[in-house]
């Protein structure tokens, strides 16, 4: 499973010109299934996520989790991060997970955060989303967790 995760000062998702979700200081998170990916990496990425001390303190250091600062998390499903661009000019997407099970596996990430007590809002999978956010820093991150453990960058 992969994550995209950026510091916000708000975030907004729409369908179709409705708004769907709304957040305002916190984590736009986006969020891939692979194929074989576990109910452990999913577990693994989302207390990561909610873990992470990536809002400043008083002191201007990167030392405050979410639940410290009142954040937010708006999860949206993406199955491009798994998009391999090795060869040629268009993207092979086979690593992403099947439609179903990824559902599956974003909203049980999605849930994860949720269970934590922090307050999560989510886009429609499959929708073809419009989302609009104010950068905080900007600070983006990236996030992958294979066989239940956190992957370095390669």
């Amino acid at each position: 499973m992969i994550a995209i995760i950026s510091r916000v000062s708000s975030a907004t998702l729409t369908v179709e010109g409705e708004v769907i979700s709304s957040i305002g200081k916190g984590l736009l998170i986006y969020v891939c299934a692979e194929k074989g990916d576990t109910d452990a990496d999913t577990a693994r990425l989302a207390h990561k996520c909610a873990g992470l001390r990536i809002f400043e303190d008083e002191n201007g250091k990167m030392n405050l989790d979410s639940a410290s600062v009142g954040g937010e998390f708006l999860v949206v499903s993406n199955f491009t991060l798994a998009g391999e661009l090795g060869s040629g000019f268009r993207p092979s997407f086979i690593k992403s997970e099947d439609p179903i099970p990824a559902k599956k596996a974003v909203d049980a990430f999605a849930e994860k955060i949720r269970s934590r007590g922090h307050h999560v809002e989510q886009g429609i999978f499959g929708a073809d989303m419009k989302i609009q956010n104010v950068a905080d820093g900007p600070i983006t991150l990236y996030v992958r967790s294979r066989g239940g453990k956190l992957l370095p960058l390669d």
